[in-house]
């Protein structure tokens, strides 16, 4: 939210610096992130009207005024500004003065005997751009007083708060709540909140009305006011410039009166142009399934179930809470205003908001809070302020509807969970901090009371939520630090408990750990040629492209990081993985699983001291078996294909025959567009794979000696050697103990497409010494049963 200063000064004295101010925002909860001076620059800009005005008699175009500023004083300015007049007071930069962008002017000769003096002053030189929608130079009233200082007679000399509400803080969310905020933190600022009148005119309405019906149990309140004889015009500048300082950009004296309101109090408001609403009624319900309207910025949505409109004869005439409707907006031929001033609840403005991705200044507010008994004061406010901006015939009388009682709620404050909380406990003390910000003490001692809250305090409800008021205060640097005493001990559940031993497992490998975000860019799965891409979870109200989709993979998260970390100079080898959750497109749905991927780059240097110790498929597929043996989870490896893996180095991982994984190196088309010009490797893997832990078996030592063998065969290519070792085991009885790849051959004297692999075959029993005899037997039993698999042995 922006904060006027100059506007805050009229509901507060401010006797301490703006410094010390926003540094005890900050610290109890409202941060200033900036302390802005938007207009600094301007400077030596003054009132003036042109008394003579004529063309310069040899360029065309260009324009000979003089202006008076008050007195005896008068200077001559040319100009070319298409919009000035005779007659017109402007404001005009003085010779010496300086521009928004710091361009200081001077005195410049035209010839012919003109010299000009100085420059008018547009809107945009003045530094508020979207003061007017006029082309050309800035137009003021009449009245303004000749000479004076235009910058400070805008209010272009202010200063404005950039402040963080957090969202339980709907009350900040104006000058007034701001102005409280302020006093209870410095009691020595005055609070001396202006008066507001109530309209001249306490007659019956003059245009007929049926009344307000609420059907939707989201609106809490909805109040009705009136004002005709309307009479579409500017808003006083003053006023425009201070909606341009709280980010707002003026419209007519209607609509920037509503606006304004808001800005002040606190309370959203909406005008209806009343002659255009289809019926003599306003009504609040929830809107019907597949239900249109055009809002004012002209766009069609299409609402849910869930959504809340405001009807006039059946019709949407508003988004309740969000934007009005376009079909009964405020035009130039507007007469009667119908002014809404209502309460909706947070859940219902701030889901509708959101779906359809409209962040309006309205529901920004209604989705922390606001509150419910404000809506009587706004609508005076505002009626007031249409009246005193010419134009209007404000009526005293509203219509008003509500559901259920709206009410201050009561909670109570002991004096033991307040020193429990923050060890203090002078309730006395207490009951004069919360009084600052009109919590007051209704009953109760020394030891409990109980203390009325605001209804625009909505986020205190439980007595908790007055202790962090005394607290905040008070001075959270006040709380002296305790640790806190330890009553039990616990553990870590399952998922934890493994998710820290892979992790423990990774880093002794050598990874570090990454931790991104759950959000992807659709581009991201493209480049790594995700197969069901377009079938993946996207995200409802992304905050942008680049996060509007619910991962698949962790995968693109690690290797834009890695990315990054070259273009940022790195080129040493890179090692990350990360564990966290992928969401999976499933039969129309999804489903959300645990990963562990990592991420094995090579790095930039191609100059390698040790080309035998540089990375390579095999050692990172020796970091997936030493986390799963960690694990107690027996992994096999299958040679397969990806769109994203190297051809003959991409292989499947599966547990039980079941694919739980992947291990490959990433094509080098891929890891090319990222900059990522030598080997990168990676693997994923289901947490599920490694979550069955075995408990360790214990046994006696075999006494006996083994008896070792070798078996070498040719084997094609395309088989796998755990394929292979399963068939020996298959061949082999019970004397069969351990079967190892030890050898693997490829060149002169082996046919082509086919491999030489050798194996270690360990025979053995754990009672008793084998004799050769049958150690033969078995191995040649083994032997046969390989050629009978079509195994050419060697």
């Amino acid at each position: 939210m922006l904060l006027s200063i100059n506007w805050l000064k009229e509901f507060i004295d401010l006797p301490v610096s703006l410094e010390t101010i926003a540094e005890k925002l900050t610290v109890t909860g409202n941060e200033i992130e900036e302390i802005i001076r938007p207009c600094a620059n301007v400077k030596g800009v003054r009132i003036a009207k042109i008394v003579e005005l004529s063309q310069h008699p040899t360029k065309d175009g260009l324009k000979v005024a003089k202006l008076h500023l008050g007195g005896d004083e008068y200077h001559i300015c040319l100009t070319t500004a298409p919009n000035v007049k005779l007659g017109d007071v402007i404001p005009w930069f003085a010779p010496g003065a300086c521009t928004i962008e710091g361009m200081e002017l001077g005195v410049r000769d035209f010839g012919e005997g003109f010299v000009s003096a100085g420059m008018m002053a547009s809107a945009k030189e003045l530094g508020v751009p979207d003061l007017t929608d006029e082309y050309g130079i800035l137009m003021l009233p009449q009245d303004a007083p000749l000479g004076a200082d235009a910058g400070k007679w805008l209010g272009l000399d202010d200063t404005v708060f950039d402040m963080s509400v957090t969202p339980n803080r709907g009350d900040m969310l104006s000058v007034l709540g701001a102005a409280i905020e302020i006093h209870a933190l410095f009691p020595e600022c005055r609070l001396h909140i202006p008066e507001i009148p109530l309209p001249a005119y306490d007659g019956e309405w003059t245009l007929p009305f049926e009344g307000i019906t609420l059907e939707s149990e989201g609106c809490r309140a909805y109040r009705l006011g009136l004002a005709d004889s309307v009479k579409i015009a500017r808003a006083p500048l003053q006023a425009g410039v201070r909606l341009c300082m709280a980010g707002m950009r003026p419209i007519n004296n209607i609509v920037d009166a509503t606006n304004y309101t808001m800005l002040a109090l606190g309370q959203p408001l909406h005008a209806f142009d009343a002659k255009s609403l289809p019926a003599a009624n306003i009504g609040v319900r929830q809107a019907r399934a597949d239900e249109e309207i055009v809002t004012l910025d002209g766009k069609t949505h299409k609402l849910l179930e869930s959504d809340m409109v405001i009807t006039s004869g059946g019709t949407g005439v508003a988004l309740a809470g969000v934007m009005g409707g376009q079909n009964s907006e405020i035009t130039n031929d507007t007469k009667h205003v119908l002014l809404e001033s209502a309460n909706f609840t947070s859940p219902y403005i701030s889901k509708t908001s959101r779906r359809l991705g409209i962040p309006s200044e309205a529901s920004f507010r209604y989705a922390r809070g606001v509150d419910p008994l404000l809506t009587e004061k706004a609508a005076y406010y505002c009626l007031h302020l249409m009246e005193q901006w010419g134009g209007v015939r404000a009526f005293r009388k509203t219509l008003y509807a509500k559901n259920g009682e709206i009410k201050p709620a009561r909670v109570p404050l002991t004096m033991k969970k307040l020193h429990t909380i923050i060890g203090w406990a002078e309730m006395d003390k207490a009951a004069e901090y919360l009084g600052r910000l009109g919590i007051e003490k209704v009953s109760g001692d020394t030891e409990k009371a109980e203390f009325e809250v605001p209804t625009r305090r909505t986020d205190i409800s439980i007595e908790e939520d007055l202790i962090e008021e005394v607290g905040r205060i008070r001075g959270y640097d006040e709380i002296e630090p305790t640790i806190p005493e330890l009553h039990r001990s616990g553990t870590l559940g399952p998922v934890l408990s493994l998710q820290r031993l892979v992790r423990s497992v990774a880093i002794a490998r050598g990874y570090t750990e990454a931790v991104t975000l759950s959000f992807v860019s659709p581009d991201s799965l493209k480049l790594i040629r995700y197969p069901d891409a377009d079938k993946c979870l996207a995200v409802a109200n992304p905050i942008s492209v680049d996060m509007s989709v619910m991962r698949p993979t962790i995968l693109p998260a690690l290797l834009h990081g890695i990315s990054k970390a070259v273009h940022g100079g790195w080129r040493d080898p890179i090692r990350v993985f990360e564990c966290g959750h992928v969401f999976l497109p499933c039969d129309g749905g999804v489903k959300e699983v645990d990963r562990v991927c990592g991420v094995s780059f090579a790095g930039k240097e191609k100059r390698v001291l040790y080309p035998a110790l540089a990375e390579n498929f095999m050692s990172v597929k020796g970091d997936v078996e030493a986390i799963a043996q960690s694990c107690g989870a027996r992994l096999t490896f299958r040679q397969a294909q990806r769109p994203d893996g190297h051809a003959g180095q991409t292989a499947e991982i599966l547990k039980d025959g079941v694919v739980v994984g992947y291990l490959m190196r990433l094509k080098a088309d891929i890891a090319a567009q990222l900059d990522l010009d030598t080997p990168v490797y990676a693997f994923e893997l289901d947490m599920t794979a490694l979550a069955d832990r075995p408990l360790p078996k214990f046994a006696k030592t075999n006494a006996y000696p083994p008896v070792f063998r070798d078996i070498s065969m040719l084997v094609a290519k395309d088989v796998p050697a755990d394929a292979v070792i399963a068939d020996i085991r298959a061949c082999g009885g019970d004397l069969l103990d351990t079967v190892k790849l030890f050898d693997i051959y490829e060149g002169k004297g082996v046919p082509e497409g086919f491999r030489s692999m050798a194996f270690s075959v360990v025979y053995r029993e754990a009672g008793r010494t084998l004799k050769d005899a049958e150690v033969e037997s078995e191995h040649g039993e083994v032997r046969l049963g390989l050629e009978k698999k079509g195994y050419t042995l060697r």
